[in-house]
């Protein structure tokens, strides 16, 4: 179609060859086979000069058209360069309130025409279904046909309040936590229980408290407010240890399992807009998990 429109537009297979760099039989060849493809013939040749038929007159006017449209969508995706529009994310509560709402202020400074939609909640959702670009999810991902990209991970910890462990003791050896209230999710977890390394023997002892809830915050809450014994991500707690608010337990028994931290996506990389690409990006420079171990101890 380009090469016909060249052709009528310079006058001739010479001159379009010339400007396309192509040779006149190569050009003559593509409106031969254009012509066939048609059914129709477009121009009638002479040793002289080139005459347009109707129909190639009709096939230029509208080709022309349609080859400025394609340049105008061509021209609009390298403006899209600058990455426009919104980004609907999903992410528990913890990992917003640690993770992913500290550094928004960054990304929305950097990229200035982005909005983001962010809904936490400790549903694992349908992308598709639920119109989700993003998902922020931690631990083992179920197999699906989301690409994951990896964020971080960091060491599961057992912790209790300094107001607890004066009421009740602290546990000593994994066999010690039969006497204390283990609190625990309230939703299928593919982890069962705490393992914990007894005697170079891996043993897991299931939550068994008098309260369980949906959300890794508030087992945090409930535990600073001394009501039993938790055991959550060390990024969750670090800042409550420092504070002398938790305490960890049973560190030398730790067997150093993790809780790993994937952005969740549909579509490979290639082919994500650039506004998704620009927030995976952002995603693993920002987020940091410290996981140093710590050295208060109970």
């Amino acid at each position: 179609m380009e090469v016909f429109a060249r052709v009528v537009e310079l006058g001739g297979f010479s001159a379009a060859a010339r400007a396309l760099r192509m040779t006149p039989s190569a050009i003559s060849k593509l409106v031969g086979r254009l012509e066939t493809r048609l059914g129709a013939r477009l121009v009638n040749r002479s040793t002289r000069k080139l005459q347009f038929t109707p129909e190639g007159r009709m096939f230029y006017d509208r080709s022309v058209r349609l080859l400025a449209d394609m340049d105008e969508v061509e021209r609009s995706v390298g403006e899209a360069k600058v990455p426009s529009g919104k980004i609907r994310v999903s992410v528990n509560v913890p990992v917003g309130r640690l993770l992913l709402l500290p550094i928004v202020p960054a990304f929305l400074e950097a990229y200035p025409k982005l909005s983001l939609e962010i809904s936490l909640t400790d549903q694992v959702i349908d992308l598709l279904e639920q119109r989700t670009d993003v998902a922020l999810r931690s631990g083992p991902l179920k197999s699906s046909q989301l690409v994951a990209r990896k964020l971080g991970a960091a060491r599961m910890m057992i912790v209790g309040s300094p107001g607890y462990f004066a009421r009740y003791g602290v546990p000593k050896a994994p066999g010690d936590l039969a006497q204390h209230n283990r609190l625990g999710f309230s939703y299928a977890r593919m982890s069962k229980g705490w393992p914990l390394n007894d005697d170079g023997v891996e043993r897991t002892i299931p939550p068994s408290g008098n309260v369980q809830v949906s959300d890794g915050d508030a087992l945090r809450t409930l535990a600073i407010s001394g009501v039993g014994l938790v055991r959550l991500v060390s990024f969750m707690v670090r800042d409550d240890i420092a504070a002398n608010r938790l305490v960890p337990v049973l560190e030398e028994f730790n067997p150093g399992d993790v809780d790993e931290l994937h952005a969740v996506y549909l579509g490979q990389g290639g082919l994500l807009p650039i506004r998704i690409r620009v927030f995976l990006e952002f995603l693993a420079q920002r987020i940091k998990i410290s996981d140093a171990r710590p050295t208060r101890d109970a």
